[in-house]
């Protein structure tokens, strides 16, 4: 099996979707990319991961253009931006969409209140991961 989760700047929410797929599918072809991918993975991200028992600190964004002569079975949207922009992935064969909250946009009063908000988004994607059961 063959999954790639999209976001727009793959630095959160399609990272922690990576990094749970592979941590529940080991055997599965994982890859998360960005429609305008940013420079890192977002510190805040890999640390609500490293704290659920996920090492995510080596993955890194990716432009969505470099996957799309691949076949893959599931290609999974986690934000209405990237759902919007690539409304066809030509070579896969199931689509499954969902629109998490961008948690770099919101409002922090702090580093805690930053981390909470990123534990939240994790739980989320966590919860919608359980529920696709691939198997």
């Amino acid at each position: 099996m063959k999954i790639i989760v999209i976001c727009t700047g793959n630095t959160c929410r399609s990272q922690i979707a990576e990094g749970l797929l592979k941590a529940k599918y080991p055997n599965f072809d994982i890859y998360s990319a960005g429609t305008k991918p940013e420079k890192i993975v977002n510190p805040f991200a890999v640390k609500a991961m490293a704290e659920e028992g996920y090492d995510i600190s080596t993955q890194y964004p990716k432009l969505v253009s470099d996957f799309i002569e691949e076949p893959f079975d599931y290609v999974l949207t986690v934000c209405d931006s990237a759902n919007e922009l690539c409304p066809v992935f030509p070579n896969g064969k199931n689509r499954l969409h969902n629109a998490f909250v961008d948690p770099s946009r919101s409002s922090y009063d702090s580093e805690d209140h930053a981390l909470e908000v990123y534990r939240d988004t994790v739980k989320q994607i966590s919860n919608w991961i359980d529920r696709l059961n691939f198997i």
